[in-house]
Formats: C-alpha cells, sequence, structure tokens
C-alpha cells in the first residue's frame, strides 16, 4: 500500500496486535534504489520483527538483485507484489499486470528466490479479468518454484476493488497448494475476519485498507478469534496517546515539510467516522506546521469527550450524508 504502509504505520500496527506487515513496494529498477523516496520506503530501523519488504518489477535479473539489495539492508523476507492493480503499475508490466503472461512470472520467482536465502512470499489477485483467471496455474507455478506464502487477494486486476471478493478461489487455491497461504480482500470487521477463515479454509487474514484510521483492528480482531467475544471501542485517551505517538515518529521519519503534508490522509483516516470529523479534517488540511497539526488533532480528540470516554462513531445516516 504505497503512501501508507511507511515505516511508522507499519510499526503502530504491530504494537497494536498485527502479527505481520510488509513494506510500501520498493523499484527494482537500481536507478531508483538510492532516492530518497525509495530509501525510506525499505527504512526499517529499529522496526519490530520480521522486517518485510515488497519488491515490484517485470525484469527478473532485476528483481532478483533488488531482492539481494534489501537482503543485505535488512530484510528478512522479500514479498513480490503481482496484485497490485493501479493503473501506473500494470502500465509498466508490474504489479497484476503480470498476470497476463505466466512464462514471465515463472521466470520471476525462480529468479528471485534462487537469489536470496530468506523467504519469498507472493502477493497477487485472483486473473487479470473475470474472463481469465489463473490464480490455482499462479499458485502452483508459485509452489514449485519455492515461494514460502500466497497472499491472495480476491479479485481480478480489472476489478481493482470493486464489487465483492471472491473467496471461492481462495478456498480452490487453498486445497490445492501446500505452501501457507493468506486471504485478503474486504476484511473490515472481526466477524468477517472469523467467516473469510472459515470459508477459505486460509492459514491466516491480511487486512488492508480497513486499518487506516484504524489500526487497533488487529487487537480487535485476535480477540474475537481467541474467545468470540468483542472488545470495547478504545479509549479517547488511549486514541489520543496512539496519534500523538505515531504523528511525531511520522514527522521524524518524513522531516517538517513533508511529514505535515503526508500526515494528512492519516489523520483523515482516523476521524473521518467521528462526529464533527469531517469538518476538523477540512480545517486541518490548510496547516503547514508540524505543532499547529498536533495540536489541532489534540484538541479534536479533547471535543470528542462530550459524546463520552471512548470513541463514538458517527450514526450510518450522517455518513451516507457526508
Amino acid at each position: 500500500m504505497a503512501g501508507v504502509t511507511d515505516r511508522p504505520f507499519r510499526q503502530l500496527c504491530k504494537q497494536l496486535g498485527a502479527g505481520y506487515a510488509v513494506s510500501e513496494m520498493a523499484a527494482s529498477n537500481p536507478k531508483l534504489w538510492a532516492t530518497e523516496k525509495s530509501s525510506r520506503r525499505t527504512n526499517h530501523d529499529g522496526e519490530m520483527e520480521p522486517k518485510a519488504v515488497q519488491i515490484a518489477g517485470a525484469d527478473p535479473s532485476m528483481l532478483a538483485e533488488c531482492a539481494k539489495f534489501n537482503v543485505a539492508r535488512g530484510a528478512q523476507i522479500i514479498d513480490i507484489n503481482m496484485g497490485c492493480p493501479v493503473k501506473k503499475v500494470c502500465n509498466a508490466w508490474c504489479g497484476s499486470a503480470l498476470l497476463q503472461h505466466e512464462s514471465l512470472v515463472a521466470e520471476i520467482l525462480q529468479a528471485v528466490v534462487s537469489a536470496v536465502d530468506v523467504p519469498v512470499t507472493l502477493k497477487f489477485r485472483t486473473g487479470w479479468d473475470r474472463a481469465h483467471k489463473n490464480a490455482m496455474q499462479i499458485a502452483r507455478m508459485a509452489e514449485d518454484s519455492g515461494i514460502a506464502m500466497l497472499t491472495l487477494h480476491g479479485r481480478t486486476r480489472a476489478d481493482g476493488y470493486s464489487g465483492d471478493a471472491e473467496y471461492e478461489t481462495i478456498a480452490a487455491v487453498k486445497a490445492a497448494v501446500s505452501i501457507p497461504v493468506v486471504a485478503n480482500g474486504d476484511i473490515d470487521t472481526p466477524e468477517k475476519a472469523r467467516f473469510v477463515l472459515d470459508a477459505t479454509g486460509a492459514d491466516a487474514i491480511m487486512v488492508g485498507r480497513a486499518a487506516q484510521g484504524r489500526p487497533w483492528i488487529f487487537r480487535e480482531i485476535d480477540h474475537y478469534l481467541r474467545t468470540g467475544t468483542h472488545l470495547p471501542s478504545p479509549l479517547i485517551s488511549e486514541v489520543r496517546a496512539l496519534m500523538d505517538e505515531h504523528l511525531r515518529a511520522h514527522y521524524a521519519f518524513y522531516g517538517d515539510y513533508l511529514g505535515v503534508r503526508t500526515a494528512r490522509k492519516h489523520i483523515g483516516w482516523y476521524v473521518q467516522n467521528l462526529m464533527g470529523g469531517e469538518e476538523f479534517r477540512r480545517s486541518m488540511n490548510r496547516l503547514e506546521d508540524c505543532a499547529a497539526q498536533l495540536a489541532a488533532v489534540d484538541a479534536f480528540f479533547e471535543s470528542q469527550l462530550v459524546h463520552g470516554e471512548r470513541v463514538q462513531y458517527r450514526p450510518a445516516e450522517e455518513k451516507l450524508a457526508a
């Protein structure tokens, strides 16, 4: 999730119960490795283990070298991206666009697995479009190539994020291979996590978009899977402390100028479903100073105490109106 799963956010998710978090996509082109953006995307200083780097590209030898480069920088797992549906990525024949070329997929998998001594995993989709679904072939190819784990998003590239995830394909892939399979797509509640695990037989589930602004979803899911009961909504005081920690780490990671600007999306996700959140987001986006942004966020959560000591989400009808 480019622009989202940077080191400060990964670290926060791990603290809140995520067992595993993967870096943003790292470009395989060596000309880009030394850029500020690429260096940040593969920066794992002080991060909780395991440290996993996701690589993207279409050239087997470049991807192999990229894998070696990142292992030398501390990566303990290499994840190959064949799941991204974004046009900019697919137009470069990377991400899920690779699913159209199975022979190239085989070359890439074999090259990367052979290049490093750490586990190599694969993130992919069910196919290019609904008429060309080849998840089973890709999964078997990955297992034969030595891939250690599969993460399957239950949509095709053409689906983007529309419609419902097709869990039956994930179930079929899980039944067809002996390596671990992680189910991904539309998992946004503890109940949905339980349903997907039961429906697919997957070894684990991956949460993406639902963690944006709600990183405590990982502990909520873990608790529900273990006990069958729900955790209460987090205390506002806890969310204030988490936001303070997240934003300070974000500013330190990006610097003041970029930090205050890139933090806006995270803040927007945190407040979007809270009372007064949309109005606050619009005013907060005009702030260009880290201290002012931090103070505004703190004041917003202080104002939420009028609704109770725990986070209260807006009624469904208000969300639709917004």
